[in-house]
């Protein structure tokens, strides 16, 4: 089966480094998924698609995941992940694939380190290559969108129902169900390449959005306690106090952050997550924006990501308002 124009040409560029990964691929007998720290639609997703399709092709490879679990999309949407121990990595001579994630430092387990090859599929900027092989398109709406195109191209494979359906979780969280500008012609041609394979699209974002009742007492509360800038930045606090009377961790502390992406006169917003964690607290801040590149402002403030999704931290809440300075300065 011939393939697809435009899938055809976004993998041009990255064809050697293609065949190279396709023959680390087949030579390797174990194979190790790696992705980013708390984990988002998109991480998990394209890394279960991704051993999924390998399992599916390559029935007679050795292959794991690895990664800390999400508070409420696992087991709901994703398998727990797999708790790989020491022995694992004295005894075997493996293949590391990292997917969606830029740094070191946000590697879900530093083990990758370990592999006799690692190889990599990302849309984030980084400050210092880990991989040996990467594909990297800072443009590409999704991780899964540019994992999706080089199983595409792998011939002799393919993408089963239960991959794709993993696939487009990812596509569709990281694109907001393609509403961001990071959505392409080529993002929508993975999306039916996907859809081909009998998934059933409309219930894959019904469980993927899907809330309980208790949920809307959080959504109360953001609607009750947000603030709008000056110049047209939305944001909202989660203090762990407020955390415990809503019954809800850190993690969840974004999920109603966009509320405001359709709102007249805002052109950002965010929402800002006390994490008590001793070995690294702070306030996680997870931005949004329609229009502005907002990744400069993340960046500064100890975070990173995309032009319109991005995420940072605040050390000290009393530096807020410097933040939500930061962000306001650019709809001035």
């Amino acid at each position: 089966m011939s393939l697809n124009p435009i899938i055809k040409a976004y993998g041009q560029p990255f064809k050697g480094a293609y065949k190279k990964i396709e023959r680390y691929i087949k030579e390797a007998k174990a194979i190790v998924v790696y992705r980013h720290i708390k984990p988002d639609f998109d991480a998990l997703g394209t890394q279960m698609g991704l051993v999924t399709f390998l399992k599916d092709n390559f029935p007679d490879k050795e292959i794991r995941f690895v990664g800390d679990d999400h508070v409420s999309f696992t087991p709901r949407l994703f398998p727990v992940s797999e708790r790989l121990p020491a022995s694992f990595y004295e005894s075997k001579k493996f293949l590391a694939i990292i997917v969606d994630v830029g740094d070191d430092s946000r590697i879900a387990d530093p083990r990758y380190k370990e592999a006799e090859h690692i190889v990599k599929f990302d849309h984030h900027p980084y400050k210092e290559q880990v991989a040996e092989v990467e594909v990297l398109d800072l443009e590409a709406g999704a991780a899964s969108e540019i994992v999706v195109d080089f199983c595409l191209h792998f011939k002799g494979t393919r993408i089963s129902k239960e991959a794709a359906r993993y696939f487009y979780i990812g596509l569709v969280g990281d694109t907001g169900c393609f509403r961001y500008p990071s959505t392409s012609m080529h993002t929508l041609t993975v999306a039916g390449e996907l859809m081909a394979s009998g998934i059933d699209h409309a219930k894959i974002i019904r469980e993927m959005f899907q809330k309980k009742l208790d949920d809307l007492r959080s959504q109360a509360y953001v609607l009750n306690h947000f603030y709008v800038s000056e110049h047209g930045v939305a944001y909202y606090t989660l203090p762990s106090s407020v955390q415990k009377e809503l019954d809800i961790t850190p993690e969840r502390g974004k999920e109603n952050v966009n509320i405001f992406s359709n709102i007249e006169g805002i052109g950002a917003w965010c929402s800002i997550t006390e994490d008590p964690d001793p070995k690294d607290y702070c306030w996680r801040v997870s931005i949004r924006s329609k229009e502005k590149d907002i990744s400069g402002v993340a960046q500064k403030w100890g975070g990173g990501g995309h032009k319109n999704a991005s995420g940072a931290r605040i050390d000290d809440i009393k530096d807020l308002d410097k933040f939500i300075a930061d962000l306001d300065a650019l709809f001035a």
